[in-house]
């Protein structure tokens, strides 16, 4: 596939999956997480991940539709020859990841603000003290090398490192990135992910010392987790029947 073709691939090109993304962003912004025009989210449309949506460059979360998502191949730099790439920051990270975990089908970054505060924290871990965080025991990655806008492909390589086998990479400094095997389930992490370090926040605003569960409880209440996963497609299900409520473009 050529960059021209790949950049104007039809909106029709895996349909259902671009809603899901779409909706995405527009859940992020009302939420309260988008930033600007900056951040990403992409979702692989190939088994090996190196075929993935991703959002262009500059486009307010607001406005995103489905057929805005560029279909990029993570093996061909030249698709940042076009005129709607994405930007750099947005091509080492995914890019990489895509790479390098085809497992992660799924893989949104932005800065929401408890994580990203939780992120500049000398020590970042996202301690177990209620069911929210230790939802997250032994699913966190940490990157503590803060390096500046990370746009290149060093960059992207020392994040897949970081990421490893975890589904959440805490950025030091920068913010979060989450992974899934569905749009649903990976925007579920990072609403709980977000919750969990507001939380956490919270209760290290007050001085006082924290009631943190053993690893043992936390490792359980995590397991415990699993049999709620399909919360994900329920609540997901509810956030776009909001969407459609006002704005179904979105759909589009």
């Amino acid at each position: 596939m050529t960059v021209a073709a790949r950049l104007e691939a039809p909106a029709t090109d895996h349909l259902a999956l671009r809603r899901d993304l779409a909706a995405a962003f527009r859940l992020c912004h009302r939420f309260g997480w988008s930033e600007s025009v900056g951040n990403h989210f992409s979702a692989a449309v190939s088994p090996d991940g190196r075929r993935f949506l991703l959002n262009r460059r500059w486009q307010h979360f607001a406005t995103i539709r489905a057929s805005d998502l560029l279909l990029l191949d993570a093996d061909d730099p030249s698709v940042m020859e076009g005129p709607d790439a994405p930007d750099a920051s947005a091509w080492a990270v995914h890019g990489a990841l895509h790479r390098a975990l085809p497992q992660a089908r799924i893989i949104l970054h932005c800065h929401p603000p408890h994580a990203t505060a939780l992120a500049t924290l000398k020590d970042p871990t996202l301690l177990p003290i209620d069911n929210n965080t230790a939802r997250f025991f032994g699913r966190v990655g940490y990157d503590l090398e803060f390096g500046g806008i990370s746009d290149n492909e060093a960059e992207g390589e020392h994040l897949v490192r970081a990421m490893g086998g975890h589904s959440v990479l805490v950025m030091g400094n920068h913010g979060v990135s989450v992974t899934g095997d569905t749009v649903a389930d990976a925007f579920e992490d990072l609403y709980f992910f977000e919750r969990a370090a507001e939380t956490l926040i919270l209760a290290l605003s007050t001085g006082k010392p924290l009631a943190v569960l053993s690893d043992a409880v936390a490792e359980e209440t995590a397991r415990g987790w699993l049999a709620y996963r399909g919360m994900a497609e329920r609540h997901f299900a509810y956030l776009t029947s909001v969407l459609d409520a006002e704005d179904t473009s979105w759909r589009d």
